[in-house]
């Protein structure tokens, strides 16, 4: 019997000969992850655990991005503990405001993740990884302690799904569209546990910043991992980053991304085939991810606020879409429109090619790197009765500020073309 790529990644870190979906396995990690709210927790009980040093300083990345540039002092105290145990233990990867980004776009950027790895967060959105054919998950931060103390993870084997995209993208229709209309069909508990690994003629023909967005978002179907087989958009995407990082491109490295792959017969809990030729752009309405319907449906809905950004599409890709949509237009009087980059790299290629300056002459508010609103935290917390457009990844009650706000969620294009019209709009009725 074969495996599936997101079991020969866990056996291959697991020191075993053989796994099965069910199964618990102690797991060897490539990188552990922590931010300014899940970290401090961890670092907490490493310390109360009595260790005095980490296993290894160039395994563990720190990322102060939730609520940073610190909004209280509560948060400036958060952010204070991970820069004095980076400090402590000379953790190499420790980003401070200036230098980082949200953690989800900044690890592949740095060139942190890659295909084959094994990859924890303290972060349920770190499945984000999987778009370039690694194993990543969210971990508690008890979990994220213990990975501190020795780089081990206790994890359990899950069972994966198959999901086969055909057909022909329509214009406006992305990664993001993909993963709500997936989420649409699944429910948010339809992969609980499991692996998605997504394919087809279409994932094969969707850029990386569109994978990204797909396997960010497979926690909110309930998954443990999102995952697509690495291929040529991969392998390029590896030179780039590794190139920029001022490193050589070895062959080593690519030839382990080509090596990995489901075998012929690997076995899934569940197939799924769509062919997604007729999607129009999707927009998951309150109060789930699930709740999906087409943008076109929706043009009565009135909106106080718009946001592009998040660990979602907060990419260069994202935000070149929003600004050819917004250029030479103004929003909505009345309306807000705030714009966050995910990297500080993308924050000066938008400055570089006057995406900053459209948003801004828009109308908009182009914002430092920061999860910002999308959990609640700042810039741009909702107040009750208020409407909210984002391309942010969850819509639960509260999810942005009061429980009786609403946040509905779509894509860079939807959100543009909706913060012109004050109400949601398919792009291509401008």
């Amino acid at each position: 019997m074969g495996y599936t790529i997101a079991e020969k990644i866990l056996l291959a870190h697991s020191g075993k000969k053989d796994i099965t979906p069910g199964e618990f396995i102690e797991a060897e990690v490539d990188l552990a992850l922590g931010n300014d709210i899940t970290a401090p927790l961890a670092i907490g009980e490493f310390k109360k655990a009595g260790f005095k040093k980490v296993f290894d300083r160039n395994k563990i990345v720190l990322v102060p991005d939730h609520f940073a540039p610190a909004k209280d002092l509560r948060s400036a105290n958060q952010c204070k503990i991970l820069a004095d145990f980076a400090r402590e233990q000379q953790i190499k990867n420790y980003f401070e405001i200036g230098c980082m980004g949200i953690e989800h776009a900044l690890l592949p950027e740095s060139g942190l993740v890659s295909c084959g790895d094994l990859v924890i967060g303290a972060d349920s959105h770190t499945c984000t990884y999987g778009a370039l054919g690694c194993y990543s998950t969210g971990v508690g931060s008890t979990d994220l302690a213990r990975a501190f103390i020795d780089g081990k993870v206790w994890l359990k084997v899950p069972a994966s799904l198959k999901f086969v995209y055909t057909g022909k993208l329509q214009k406006w229709v992305g990664g993001k569209d993909l993963i709500l209309f997936t989420i649409g069909k699944i429910g948010v508990d339809g992969a609980s546990y499991k692996v998605m690994e997504l394919g087809g003629p279409v994932i094969r023909n969707l850029l990386i910043d569109g994978r990204f967005s797909m396997c960010n978002m497979a926690i909110e179907a309930g998954a443990r991992a999102g995952i697509i087989e690495p291929d040529a958009i991969t392998y390029s995407y590896i030179k780039e980053v590794t190139r920029s990082q001022g490193h050589k491109v070895t062959s080593k490295k690519i030839d382990r991304c080509k090596k990995l792959g489901s075998d012929k017969d690997a076995v899934y809990e569940k197939i799924y085939e769509w062919d997604i030729s007729d999607l129009e752009p999707q927009v998951a309405c309150p109060h789930l991810p699930s709740n999906v319907k087409n943008a076109s449906a929706l043009g009565n809905i009135k909106l106080d606020q718009v946001v592009i950004g998040s660990c979602t599409n907060g990419r260069e890709s994202d935000l070149e879409e929003a600004a050819k949509i917004l250029k030479g237009k103004k929003i909505k009087a009345g309306l807000k429109l705030i714009v966050i980059p995910a990297t500080q790299k993308i924050y000066l290629e938008a400055v570089k090619k006057g995406w900053a300056e459209i948003f801004v002459k828009a109308g908009g508010v182009f914002q430092t790197p920061s999860c910002g609103p999308c959990l609640g935290g700042h810039m741009g917390i909702l107040t009750e009765g208020e409407t909210c457009l984002a391309t942010t990844n969850r819509n639960f009650i509260g999810r942005m500020g009061s429980p009786k706000s609403f946040v509905y969620l779509s894509g860079p294009a939807v959100a543009a073309a909706s913060a012109i019209t004050g109400k949601i709009t398919h792009p291509g009725s401008l």
